[in-house]
C-alpha cells in the first residue's frame, strides 16, 4: 500500500526532492556546458587549417531514485554540424585559401538554451519548496 507521506512504497522519503535535486544537478551541468559554449564562441584553431571549438551538447538519461524516476547527465557529445567559414587571409589560423573556421556556436540559442535551463532550474526548486511546506506542514497537524 502506498504511504502519501514517505513515498510508494513507504521507505522512499523525500523521494519527490530527491528526483527534484536530481534535475538541479542536471541543469547545473547544462548550465556549464553552454557557458563553455558561449566563451568558445569566437575561438579559432591555434595552428594553420585546425580546427577550432566544437559546440557540447548535454545528453541526460533517466534513473530511478528511490522507486521514483530521476534524471543524470548521460554525456557531453560535441555537435556534429559544419563549423562556420570566414575569410580572412590575414588571420594566423587561415588555411592556404584564406579561410578560417569558426566554432559551430550559434550564442542566440545558446542564451535559449540557457534561459530554458534556468525555468527547469527554477521549477525544480519550488519542486523542493513545496514538498518541504508539505512535509512542514504534514508534521506540524500530527503533533496536534
Amino acid at each position: 500500500m502506498s504511504d502519501p507521506i514517505q513515498g510508494r512504497g513507504g521507505n522512499q522519503r523525500n523521494s519527490a526532492m530527491q528526483v527534484a535535486a536530481s534535475a538541479l544537478t542536471a541543469q547545473q551541468s547544462r548550465m556549464r556546458i553552454i557557458a563553455e559554449n558561449i566563451a568558445n564562441a569566437e575561438s579559432t584553431a591555434r595552428t594553420a587549417g585546425g580546427e577550432p571549438y566544437r559546440r557540447q551538447i548535454p545528453v541526460f538519461e533517466a534513473r530511478r531514485i528511490d522507486g521514483a524516476m530521476g534524471v543524470s547527465l548521460a554525456e557531453v557529445r560535441p555537435d556534429q554540424r559544419d563549423f562556420r567559414r570566414e575569410y580572412d587571409p590575414s588571420h594566423p589560423a587561415a588555411d592556404a585559401d584564406g579561410y578560417v573556421l569558426r566554432p559551430n556556436v550559434d550564442t542566440l540559442i545558446e542564451a535559449m538554451d540557457m534561459r530554458e535551463a534556468q525555468r527547469a532550474y527554477e521549477a525544480n526548486l519550488n519542486v523542493i519548496e513545496t514538498a518541504r511546506s508539505m512535509t512542514s506542514r504534514t508534521l506540524d497537524i500530527l503533533k496536534r
